[in-house]
């Protein structure tokens, strides 16, 4: 019986794990979008090529947001400013750096009505898809429970209580989904 409870919170454990990796990466996603105004997460996914070696942004320069719109980056080697400008210019972010020599600056313009509206539905795509992840994973766990219970491992009583447990580790996950979809859609609404 005893090693029956360890075995169905492993199976417990490992839900929440993966359904936190998801949540996670659906918060990094919203962190890297640009909602008109200077975020340093736009910066996460460019790499530039410093000595023959894919460096990051951060990696290269201090990186602060001044006046809420403008995003500065400093790089501490002077000789890297053009490259990191070029990376910055291929990269998908759509704002042109502006480099005076010493500091390269970005500024984020506010964002046209048309397309806070296109943002606000990838937000909730986004937020879609992350739930659909969470409901695959409960998918896998219920199915682990009923492995266990057609293998004799633990009763018919043992499997409706971690169905139970499931569906409600699931929707706290949901919920959490729901929440971080809200605020990416507030913070993209406002002008």
């Amino acid at each position: 019986m005893y090693h029956t409870v360890i075995i169905m919170e492993k199976v417990f454990d490992q839900m929440k794990e993966r359904m936190e990796k998801s949540l996670a990466a659906l918060e990094r996603e919203y962190a890297g979008m640009r909602a008109g105004r200077a975020s340093a997460a736009v910066l996460d996914k460019i790499v530039v090529d410093y000595y023959g070696v894919p460096t990051p942004v951060q990696q290269m320069a201090a990186v602060s947001v001044q006046e809420g719109r403008i995003l500065t980056i400093q790089p501490w080697d002077a000789s890297t400013i053009k490259p990191i400008e070029k990376a910055i210019q291929a990269s998908d972010i759509g704002i042109n750096p502006m480099n005076d020599g010493r500091v390269i600056r970005l500024t984020f313009p506010p964002l046209t009505e048309e397309r806070r509206k296109e943002l606000s539905k990838d937000v909730k795509a986004m937020g879609e898809e992350c739930k659909v992840k969470m409901r695959n994973i409960r998918r896998d766990a219920i199915d682990q429970i009923k492995a266990m219970k057609k293998a004799s491992e633990i009763t018919e009583d043992d499997q409706k209580n971690a169905e139970t447990k499931i569906q409600k580790i699931t929707d706290d996950f949901v919920k959490k989904t729901d929440d971080a979809s809200t605020v990416k859609e507030k913070e993209i609404m406002e002008i």
